[in-house]
């Protein structure tokens, strides 16, 4: 199969957003030189590094084989463990080392000096050397007697490391000697976190059963001891800017500060987070926290409340689930507007991850959601979004969103200047248990927002007052026998578009709403519609997998496009309505040329496309899939490279299969930019003649050609208003008045160099290179390579060479005669037709004297002459031709 059929020929896979933290916890490193903290966290087979100053994202790694299993740094690297390999990076993006040895995943990393420490999960310890990359030690443990569960070193412990297990034992070893030091008895409970404090010989432990253990080391005795009721502890660490303060991480998102001078609770924060939080680390010498989670966020927290607890800094957030719903949502294509099964609405940023946004959760009742306690269940929070309109001429004044939410009738507004759910809750005055709202619309002056319910209504409402607009249909209010699918509006708000499961479509007048003024009766039922008001197209998604075009001007179908095997996701227009670009549920996303009624582009992903939305601009496709908690963005080829476009039979081709875009993006090979991929088909180059008997142009810039006959106007127009001015230079020697003061005499110098001329012997006048090639020709091809050297040379230095020519000027007779044979032979060829008339323009004006004063001159200007007329007239009888003929047609 050829690269062309391997690919999409319209879009290649760019990056993707959205993607924060996973359930690994992060790397803190503090670099020196940056006097800045750096964080890392994995997004699956990639780890991002965020600048702790503006929590702005600095770099993406390099893809792993596998989603990364676990993490840790040190002063040079960042360690990364993928299956059953350790990769070691500099800078978060260069890959220094690899260590290979294990036989399962990894699951537990420590740096330790000049060694890695790793475990795996056949509970095998080995530790390689960093800078080797060989294996330096090899422990294997009983999963039956000593499962390892956490490893930490604690400080001032030489060549020690402190292992807990899942049986409840701690045991110390000595890695130098590969001997077990000591053996912990523990307390009949799973250890799941092992952390030094900053006390000697003192290592924090949690168990599984909630007790929080502050352990002595040396005595073996247990110095304090807690019981954490929020959950089991997931993470701990202690403040590092000389306050006693010990904080702890559940697995339901809460965090709590423990006093250890009071031995008591001193604080908490609940549901600081809304799943287990992975990473918990506090910053060395600063009163900051960071902590990262599986529900795809990263925060900083500093402590500077009252009671000594924390509050909330900086944040970098996604989604916690899927997005179900993209839509682009400004002119300018910079903003994407991303709805999810978490119930939250979020802004990203296609040129910068630092401006994504969360405009939160839709509420029955806001302020009450604010005030309610984070450990309480909110039963206000609405359903996930599943349908989004949006419209920004008006987004300043009031709100430009409106969402639907999955099993309610109750649209909500959002405001996107001021990034939150908006003032008001959409519903028709009167309303039958158990309907639904199906679709909606936002018109394009942003006023209004038509809404399409389950049971054939359609109402209108006003997006500034939030106040109930009408209604379209019969007294009833009923304007389909059977649920709305879609509802459009026109780009004046002069007509309203609605289709229903009863297979009809629906033309009203936006004011006058009683009755429709024209119904299209559809062969096959509707799903979803998307309408292009630029050009006046609706496109219908049916529930047979096809898609029907509309023409909402003309009131008539004009397309229609069958290809799909699956249910039809979603549809969308790009900005010249050339294109339209589906997703289905059978892993494919098509591209129809609309004018020629084809399929022009297929291709086909891992999972599933659940939406997508086409730039403004047209540069990206966003994308949204089943199971994956970022947007991906498809760059459009057609913006940067050439592309040829044919009709595709999915029948007959076999469907290329495109991984999913990734963080970083791709970096093609130096050899293979600038190379355009055809499929089977060869790039068309077209000849630099079609036939002898046509004339030619050269194809050079105008002012290769033009400016050859205004050079002396050019030369004035660039003259310096002022001369130049040369300083005066001393003498070596300075020469002296004859007095009884030092005087020096500078006229006598003055005078010698004016007396002084350079006379070059005429012995000593040579031709120039062109000069001699054009005097050495002999047949055609002589003269032809001469016409090319012609054509590099710029109008300044075609005109020094003519001028040169002259036998005054260091020239000849012969060589002049060489260039008008020269002219003659481009004019009996029909190429390069300017440059030749340029050519003998500039010849005649510079040598006319010259020229009139040789008879050998003469006779080759004659043939010359004779050429020139005789190819100006073919051209001249074409064009009076063509011009009598369009006279005539002016004046029937």
């Amino acid at each position: 199969m050829s690269e062309g059929k391997r690919s999409s020929q319209i879009f290649t896979g760019a990056r993707v957003l959205g993607y924060v933290s996973t359930h690994v916890p992060f790397v803190a490193r503090f670099i020196k030189r940056r006097g800045e903290t750096l964080l890392c966290t994995s997004v699956g087979k990639w780890f991002h590094t965020y600048g702790c100053d503006k929590f702005r994202l600095l770099s993406v790694s390099g893809e792993h084989p596998g989603p990364i299993t676990c993490m840790c740094g040190d002063s040079f690297h960042v360690y990364t463990a993928s299956e059953n390999d350790i990769y070691a990076w500099r800078r978060g993006c260069e890959l220094k080392h690899v260590y290979k040895g294990h036989q399962a995943p990894i699951h537990k990393l420590l740096p330790f000096g000049i060694h890695i420490i790793s475990i795996d999960e056949d509970n095998v310890l080995k530790i390689f050397d960093i800078k080797e990359e060989t294996e330096f030690l090899d422990l294997r443990f009983d999963k039956e007697i000593f499962k390892i569960s956490s490893i930490c070193h604690p400080p001032t412990y030489l060549n020690k490391i402190l292992l807990g297990s899942e049986q409840g034992q701690l045991q110390i070893w000595n890695i130098r000697t590969a001997k077990l030091v000591f053996t912990f008895k523990g307390w009949e409970s799973a250890v799941i976190v092992t952390e030094p404090a900053p006390a000697i010989d003192v290592v924090a432990i949690a168990l599984e059963n909630g007790k929080i253990i502050l352990h002595n080391l040396r005595y073996d005795q247990v110095v304090m001891e807690f019981v954490h009721d929020w959950g089991v502890v997931s993470c701990l660490s202690f403040r590092m800017d000389g306050v006693p303060i010990m904080v702890t991480g559940s697995t339901k998102g809460h965090l709590v500060m423990w006093d250890l001078e009071e031995k008591r609770v001193k604080s908490q924060i609940q549901s600081a987070h809304f799943s287990r939080i992975a990473g918990l680390q506090c910053l060395t010498s600063e009163p900051l926290m960071v902590t990262n989670s599986e529900d795809n966020s990263l925060k900083m927290w500093i402590f500077d409340m009252p009671d000594g607890g924390a509050r909330l800094l900086k944040k970098r957030e996604g989604h916690a689930l899927p997005p179900n719903l993209v839509r682009y949502c400004e002119p300018t294509g910079e903003n994407i507007l991303a709805a999810g099964r978490d119930r939250s609405l979020h802004i990203m940023n296609t040129i910068t991850e630092t401006f994504n946004k969360s405009m939160g959760k839709a509420s029955y009742n806001r302020k009450a959601s604010k005030k309610k306690k984070r450990t309480q269940v909110d039963h206000l929070i609405l359903p996930p979004i599943t349908k989004l309109s949006s419209c920004m001429q008006r987004d300043k004044q009031w709100d430009s969103i409106a969402s639907l939410h999955d099993g309610k009738f109750i649209a909500t507004t959002w405001s996107y200047n001021r990034i939150c759910m908006g003032k008001h809750k959409l519903k028709p005055p009167e309303m039958e248990k158990g309907t639904l709202a199906t679709c909606l619309t936002v018109t394009h002056c942003g006023n209004f927002v038509l809404i399409g319910y389950s049971n054939g209504q359609v109402h209108k409402f006003n997006m500034q007052s939030g106040i109930y607009r009408g209604h379209y249909g019969n007294e009833k209010k009923v304007a389909h026998k059977g649920a709305v699918r879609g509802v459009e509006t026109d780009l004046c708000n002069q007509r309203v578009i609605t289709v229903g499961a009863d297979d009809r479509l629906k033309f009203w007048h936006f004011k006058a709403a009683t009755t429709p003024y024209h119904v299209l009766r559809l062969e096959e039922s509707v799903n979803s519609t998307k309408c292009h008001r630029d050009s006046g197209l609706m496109a219908l998604a049916n529930e047979d997998f096809s898609i029907t075009l509309v023409d909402i001007d003309t009131m008539k179908v004009i397309r229609k496009f069958e290809g799909h095997v699956g249910k039809i996701n979603d549809i969308d227009f790009d900005c010249q309505s050339r294109w339209l670009v589906t997703s289905s549920m059978d892993c494919t996303i098509c591209t129809w040329d609309i004018p020629s009624a084809q399929l022009v582009d297929i291709f086909s992903v891992e999972q599933p496309c659940t939406s997508l939305s086409m730039s403004p601009t047209g540069d990206f496709l966003a994308t949204t899939h089943v199971g994956e908690l970022g947007v991906f963005l498809w760059a459009n080829r057609h913006l940067y490279d050439k592309i040829f476009l044919k009709p595709i039979d999915r029948n007959a081709v076999n469907i290329p299969q495109l991984k999913l875009p990734t963080s970083a993006a791709e970096k093609p090979d130096i050899e293979d930019i600038g190379m355009i991929d055809l499929g089977e088909e060869p790039e068309y180059k077209s000849p630099e003649q079609i036939s002898e008997e046509l004339l030619t142009l050269s194809g050079q810039p105008t002012s290769r050609w033009l400016n050859l006959l205004h050079l002396d106007i050019v030369k004035r127009r660039n003259k310096p208003k002022t001369p130049l001015t040369v300083p005066k230079s001393a003498p070596f020697f300075l020469p002296t008045i004859p007095s009884l003061e030092l005087e020096f005499d500078l006229e006598k110098d003055k005078k010698d160099l004016s007396n002084n001329k350079l006379l070059i012997p005429e012995s000593l006048s040579t031709l120039t290179p062109f000069a001699k090639k054009l005097n050495a020709c002999e047949n055609v091809d002589d003269y032809k390579q001469c016409l090319e050297k012609l054509k590099t040379l710029s109008p300044s230095s075609i005109e020094a060479e003519v001028t040169s020519m002259a036998p005054d000027a260091g020239g000849c007779i012969e060589v002049m005669k060489q260039y008008l044979q020269m002219l003659d032979v481009l004019f009996k060829s029909n190429r390069d037709f300017e440059l030749a008339q340029s050519y003998l323009s500039l010849f005649l004006k510079t040598h006319t004297k010259t020229i009139s004063q040789e008879d050998e001159l003469l006779k080759s200007l004659e043939s010359v002459e004779e050429s020139a007329t005789q190819a100006w007239s073919k051209l001249q009888n074409h064009l009076l031709y063509n011009i009598c003929v369009v006279k005539a047609l002016k004046d029937m």
